[in-house]
């Protein structure tokens, strides 16, 4: 598995949700297989995101898709985004 992380600064992060609501059919068809949101505690327009896939050259596509770009632009980033992939080497339950 592989995880792709985003953090970003929002100018609204009620846009910034909705922008990333619509683009939920296009997540699910370039491969991701979980993906979580989160905010920052002492900032709620600092957001970061986590998405899942089966393979690193599936979250590389994604990663470098047209699609994410236009969104990212669309969703009103407040400067550049922070992204980071990961390969999954363990993945623990409690």
């Amino acid at each position: 598995m592989a995880t792709l992380f985003v953090k970003h600064a929002v100018q609204d992060f009620g846009r910034w949700k909705s922008v990333y609501d619509d683009l939920g059919p296009t997540r699910q068809a370039m491969g991701v297989t979980a993906a979580s949101v989160h905010q920052d505690a002492g900032n709620p327009n600092m957001v970061t995101v986590m998405h899942q896939f089966s393979t690193m050259a599936a979250a590389q596509a994604f990663a470098g898709s047209d699609e994410l770009k236009n969104a990212m632009k669309n969703a009103g980033l407040a400067g550049a985004p922070d992204v980071w992939l990961t390969d999954d080497v363990e993945q623990t339950a409690f």
